[in-house]
């Protein structure tokens, strides 16, 4: 073996290390940003909190999308595990309800994850499938809770998202002068949840509409776009 190729393998592990301890200092920092200035912040201030200059963020998440794909992976799992301990509980309005307040928590202790539970990444595929997956079991929970007799036959499954999104605006409004408040809007919101109703309800949104509002709110937190050379 010529003693340049002995060198040059020498040389591949720490650079391997290297890039992986980068990638993991991105992740972490995107966590922080996110989690405080929730997906609005740029590129820029994850690479300014990571340590790294922006081209470094940009090879390892070419796009926003990637880099909140992989923030957020395990607060996904941790959503449908929400629905699944929900529809084990075997009072179905108790589990309907628990479900709300505890991704509603998930929410309030983490602006990022508040906004991604408001909007769709098209390209990030796995999460994706994950909230399609969660999605799926909250049918499932609101169908149960309305043959128990407990929740309103005019709920829809949309009118889930709508009550995400207004505790996110709630919480991005309140966040720091009074943290707690979303939990009286959620509480006001169960209430008006409960059968019997006393009047119906306008129609919801259609499935396609709500879908077009979250591919909007994910564009919006996504640009303007930082170049690698910013």
């Amino acid at each position: 073996m010529n003693p340049g190729d002995q060198q040059a393998d020498d040389l591949t592990p720490p650079l391997r290390s290297d890039a992986e301890r980068n990638r993991e200092r991105v992740l972490a920092a995107a966590r922080t940003v996110f989690a405080r200035d929730g997906l609005g912040a740029s590129m820029a201030s994850v690479a300014r909190e990571a340590g790294v200059g922006i081209a470094t963020l940009f090879r390892r998440f070419p796009a926003k999308e990637d880099l909140v794909a992989a923030v957020f992976a395990d607060r996904m799992d941790a959503y449908v595990d929400a629905v699944s301990t929900a529809l084990a509980d075997p009072d179905p309005w108790h589990g309907f309800t628990g479900y709300l307040h505890t991704v509603c928590a998930m929410q309030a202790a983490d602006r990022g994850f508040a906004d991604v539970l408001t909007m769709t990444f098209p390209t990030a595929k796995a999460l994706e499938a994950r909230r399609e997956e969660a999605y799926d079991g909250a049918v499932r929970l609101i169908a149960r809770a309305k043959t128990a007799g407990h929740l309103r036959d005019d709920f829809a499954p949309q009118d889930l998202v709508l009550l995400l999104m207004a505790t996110a605006g709630v919480i991005t409004a309140t966040a720091d002068a009074a943290p707690e408040a979303w939990r009286r809007t959620l509480a006001l919101m169960i209430q008006s949840f409960q059968a019997p109703a006393r009047d119906p309800l306008p129609a919801p949104p259609t499935n396609t509409a709500l879908y077009r509002a979250m591919i909007s709110l994910g564009r919006t937190c996504s640009a303007p776009r930082e170049s690698a050379g910013s």
